[in-house]
Order: C-alpha cells, then structure tokens, then sequence
C-alpha cells in the first residue's frame, strides 16, 4: 500500500500572532512553525500502517523552501520520502489541484490529511483533493483500518460517530482520535540523522489559477476585565447581566 500524507507547515498553537502591511500579511517574525497537528495525527496512522502492514509513507507539501524543515521532522517521524510543490499554498482550491497531481503520478492508495488546518480553518482541502482525483472520500476520521483493498472508518458526526467501509483508494480527512494522543511521536537522534538521508523532492507546480485571496485579517477583541461579584449580592449580578452584558 503507498499512502500519501499532506502536510501544512502552521505556527505553533503557542505563538504569537501579528500581521503587517495594514493587517494585509501574516508576520512570520518570531513565529515557530510545526506539522499542522490533524496532519501529524494522519501521519502516526500512516506510520503504523508502514510497521503493520509494510506499507510505504511519502509526505507532500505545498510551500516554498522554509516549509522543508517540517517535511524533514515528517521524514524523521518515520516518513519513507517527502515532495514539495514549489508554490505559495494560495488558496484551498489551488492546493488540492497541485495535491492531486502528486497523487496522480505516484499511483498511491491512500491519501491522508487532516480534516483542516489549524491557521486558517479552512477545511477544505481534502475534500476537494477527492473530487479532482474522483476518490471516495470520508471527513473527520478518528479510527481507520485496512485489510487488503477494504477500508472501516469511523468519523465524528453531530452528537456520536459513524462508521463507513470502503475501497481504496480513497482521501481521509484525519482528526484528534485517528491515534491517541500518547502515539503520537517524537523525532529521536537517530530519525534526525536519518532524516538527513532520505529523499525530498522539490517539483514544480502545474498550472492552476488562484481563486481567492487574502484582503485583511483581524485580531479577535481583546478580553474585557473581569468583574467579581459577592455571592450575596444577586440583585448586582443580574443587574449586570441584563444591562451590560445583555444576555438577560
């Protein structure tokens, strides 16, 4: 089985977050960037199947040069091999056709992918990347077995789960669930020195036109001072809520 596993190169959840040039660009100064963590939770699955089950694992990215550090970690995560698409991850839709075209010319089974990204919460990606490969495609996974060509799913659904059997191939949109938490894995020194060995592919992107584009971002609302009021002062409190926060 050869599984393909999109990674999106995001800040980490811990950063701080600014914009430049009139809250037009997002500013990468200071900014870690990490494996967007639905991706990394796909590529711990796709990890086990290559222990399991013998299967080979590449990872892709879409992204320019500063990306390839994060395919590095994937590679030292246990990853067989990497590929970027030396584009500007412009928009969902631009993505999922440059993705599709990797998975076109590697002929692989299995497509993995978070169900979105944690920058942009787009969640549109994988989605899309089924429709121009003409793939099965099950959203919001949190279990996933394979024997053969057959697929058993389990996706989250509004107040339970659901599960779904398949064929390969098909594209799944992966989540916190996929594999616990305490899988997920850590680069040791001898994954980084190993890493340095394996093979990134740099190819350049097919012809695809931009759809969208980013006009201006906005900080949410700072937080208000929290005000204290005395348990035994009810008369205050609903006075509050019904004048000021308006939710009475």
């Amino acid at each position: 089985m050869k599984i393909l596993v999109c990674i999106s190169h995001v800040p980490d959840t811990t950063s701080k977050i600014n914009f430049t040039n009139g809250d037009t660009a997002f500013d990468t100064n200071g900014v870690q960037f990490v494996i967007n963590p639905n991706d990394e939770y796909s590529l711990t699955r796709a990890i086990w199947f290559k222990e399991k089950q013998g299967a080979t694992v590449t990872v892709v990215n879409v992204g320019g040069a500063d990306t390839e550090a994060t395919l590095r970690k994937a590679l030292a995560i246990g990853a067989d091999e990497a590929i970027r698409v030396n584009a500007d991850p412009a928009d969902g839709m631009y993505v999922a056709k440059q993705l599709a075209e990797v998975v076109k010319n590697g002929g692989f089974d299995l497509v993995l992918a978070g169900k979105e990204s944690l920058d942009y919460n787009g969640g549109m990606v994988p989605g899309m990347l089924a429709a121009f490969l003409g793939y099965d495609f099950i959203n919001s996974c949190e279990g996933l077995e394979i024997e053969g060509t057959s697929v058993k799913a389990i996706r989250q659904i509004d107040g339970g789960k659901e599960t779904i059997s398949g064929k390969l191939p098909i594209v799944i949109g992966g989540q916190k669930g996929l594999v616990d938490e305490k899988d997920l894995r850590i680069p040791n020194m001898r994954g980084i020195m190993s890493a340095r060995t394996k093979a990134l592919a740099v190819v350049e992107p097919v012809g695809a036109e931009v759809t969208t584009k980013d006009v201006k971002f906005e900080k949410p609302a700072a937080k208000s001072a929290c005000k204290m009021i005395s348990p035994d002062n009810i008369d205050e409190l609903i006075s509050l809520l019904h004048n000021e926060a308006k939710v009475i």
